[in-house]
């Protein structure tokens, strides 16, 4: 089956519901194990990735990721394209809640040309590798003024099989209240849809901003490897 139709067959209306609930969701299955370590092995391959950032020097927690570097692996840019006209609804519908606009095109090759023609050329898929004691602080990926409201993503090895720890975290700051924190472990292959930089609450007002930031609890042993889609390109 192929990225398009794996994605196409997704739950999308259970997606839709738990994004609205909480900010994230479990897709279910999105890669085989061949295909997550295919991608695990180009991890090491210094020449697919454009920039290698150390989590601990940028004082962002303790472990590694790297951006790809052009052109994306086929699998990479496959899937990104497949989730587009999934989550461009939600987007869409999450900006007219709030009275914003949508200037996301119905391609994500349009889109990104926007991004290309505002300076932000730099590709943003990347993946991530935790060991032992590594995490990831609580942030935002804004690269630039252009931004699409929602990522995924992949979890590329196996909980409690390959690392024990390395929960999935999002933490919500709402309205007139305390923050409320949500985490997942995601599974071997499969992905998490979670917001970008903020998402629509409702409250006695009327709709409103409940900022949101994402990062990793602490991984307490082994080593786990995610994929990371971001719909929006760097300056």
């Amino acid at each position: 089956m192929t990225a398009a139709a794996t994605v196409d067959a997704i739950e999308w209306s259970a997606v839709e519901a738990g994004l609205d609930d909480v900010g994230i969701a479990l897709t279910g299955p999105v890669l085989d194990r061949a295909a997550c370590g295919a991608l695990i092995e180009l991890y090491d391959d210094a020449e697919r990735f454009r920039s290698t950032i150390d989590m601990a020097r940028h004082r962002f927690g303790e472990g590694q990721y790297r951006y790809f570097n052009r052109p994306l692996p086929d699998i990479v840019a496959e899937l990104r394209a497949a989730f587009w006209p999934h989550l461009l609804p939600v987007a869409q519908r999450w900006a007219e809640l709030r009275h914003q606009p949508s200037p996301w095109p119905d391609t994500l090759d349009e889109w990104l040309a926007q991004c290309h023609e505002a300076g932000q050329s730099r590709p943003t898929p990347l993946m991530l590798r935790y060991g032992p004691g590594d995490w990831n602080a609580l942030h935002r990926d804004l690269y630039g003024e252009l931004v699409f409201p929602l990522q995924v993503v992949i979890g590329l090895n196996d909980p409690c099989v390959d690392y024990t720890g390395g929960e999935f975290v999002v933490v919500e700051q709402r309205p007139r209240a305390q923050s409320r924190a949500t985490a997942m472990t995601i599974p071997h292959g499969h992905g998490l849809v979670f917001t970008t930089r903020d998402r629509p609450i409702r409250t006695q007002r009327g709709w409103s901003n409940a900022p949101m930031r994402h990062g990793v609890s602490v991984v307490r042993s082994g080593r786990r490897y995610t994929l990371g889609l971001v719909f929006h390109d760097a300056q």
